[in-house]
């Protein structure tokens, strides 16, 4: 299954960057959305699907902890997990980000692997792991 990313950052750099590591994981991506903040998140949330969010923390006009709070009341979108991508990495934050509804977080900077990790734990095994193991069972005898 291909599974239709958005990142949300009002730095244009880093969400070629997010899209580009992503891609590198080889985490299997139907499309990917974009997004400056919250608001223009939400917009797209409303008008396409999306199966998963990627967000930054720090920007303007409503940050990612505010975005990811707006989702939660809404029944369409508390569903889709959440993935904060930030520089902070406090315990405090993170146990803040947690509470608050966010499904896991990224400290910047991150690798490939670190990005492929978060992304399988959060989404699952990907449809080629996914047959590894159905073809392993066939081999089983019980």
């Amino acid at each position: 299954m291909a599974y239709n990313i958005l990142i949300v950052d009002d730095s244009t750099p880093m969400r070629a960057v997010i899209k580009k590591v992503v891609k590198a994981s080889g985490f299997n991506v139907g499309q990917f959305f974009e997004a400056m903040d919250g608001h223009d998140a939400l917009k797209v949330l409303h008008h396409e699907w999306i199966d998963l969010v990627l967000t930054d923390y720090n920007m303007p006009h409503m940050n990612g902890l505010e975005l990811v709070e707006k989702m939660n009341k809404d029944e369409n979108l508390k569903s889709i997990p959440a993935i904060m991508i930030t520089t902070e990495g406090s315990r405090e934050r993170v146990q803040e980000f947690m509470a608050k509804g966010v499904t896991d977080y990224i400290k910047k900077p991150f690798t490939p692997e670190q990005i492929k990790e978060k992304l399988k734990h959060v989404m699952g095994a990907t449809e080629d792991e996914k047959q590894r193991y159905d073809n392993g069972d066939e081999e089983l005898d019980f």
